[in-house]
């Protein structure tokens, strides 16, 4: 549109300056016949008006071959005044072409002027749609670059969100890792626990069946033979003070205690080793 738009403004341009060019010869060619019939009327016709009147540009060729007629005669050019009827005779049919040449450069540039007013509104017409297309287009244009924009930012908006999304995601994930580890090392730790408890449950179980039980000799030759022939220092130690059975059974909760690494079976241990026997019973 705006190469249109200039391309018309150029043509308009041209237009408008031949325009003042032909008006500037039609109103000189309206002023000139206006003049030389004015002159010839008051009988002051000379040369030097006839040479003027010939060099109107417009003027058809028929008729400028008739003023140079008339001006070729002396009469034409007489500044004395011959009879009223001869003058009037000789000049009556130049003043006619001159008058009907009048008219007819009136005409013309009343139609040149008719026409300027024409093409001059009509170039204003085409330069305000043009105008109105431009800044229609530049709005489009606008409009498209603050679509591009707001996508452009939606876009990048959205990679933002979704690299926080991943990272939460990650981050997540990670706990939860952690989570589900500690609580299989706790699970694992209960369980081991348990196990222990269990054991450890069973090997007192065992120890109060052996001083429940009326042949206590037997059981403790039954089920503490090894403790018996090692002989352990802390045992030995004490069975100068406690029945050879009470150094058996503390004897058999320390092993029981250091294989299954229970402190509860080894604090045990010392204890029946210094308590009476009726103590580990009511435990």
């Amino acid at each position: 549109y705006e190469g249109d738009l200039k391309a018309a403004t150029k043509v308009r341009k041209m237009e408008h300056e031949d325009y003042l060019a032909t008006h500037k010869d039609l109103t000189e060619s309206v002023d000139a016949t206006a003049g030389a019939i004015a002159l010839i009327k008051k009988k002051m016709f000379d040369k030097k008006a006839g040479a003027a009147l010939l060099q109107i540009p417009r003027m058809p060729e028929a008729d400028r071959r008739k003023l140079q007629s008339f001006l070729s005669t002396s009469e034409g050019y007489s500044m004395a005044a011959p009879e009223a009827a001869a003058y009037e005779d000789h000049t009556g049919g130049i003043i006619e072409i001159l008058e009907k040449l009048h008219d007819k450069f009136e005409d013309e540039r009343t139609e040149a002027e008719k026409e300027e007013s024409n093409s001059k509104h009509a170039f204003e017409m085409l330069s305000q749609d043009l105008t109105n297309s431009i800044s229609t287009s530049k709005d489009d244009r606008s409009d498209k670059a603050q679509q591009k924009a707001k996508t452009a930012q939606r876009e990048a908006d959205a990679k933002g969100d979704l690299q926080d999304t991943v990272t939460s995601r990650d981050d997540d994930q990670a706990y939860l890792d952690d989570l589900s580890a500690t609580c299989k090392s706790k699970s694992d730790d209960f369980e081991a626990r348990q196990t222990l408890r269990a054991q450890e449950i069973e090997a007192i179980e065992k120890a109060i069946e052996i001083i429940s039980s009326g042949a206590v000799s037997g059981a403790a030759d039954k089920h503490l033979p090894s403790l018996v022939q090692q002989g352990s220092a802390l045992m030995q130690l004490r069975s100068n003070s406690r029945s050879p059975n009470q150094v058996r059974v503390a004897a058999f909760l320390h092993e029981q205690g250091s294989k299954l690494n229970s402190r509860v079976l080894s604090a045990l241990a010392l204890r029946v080793a210094d308590d009476p026997f009726k103590q580990v019973k009511k435990m």
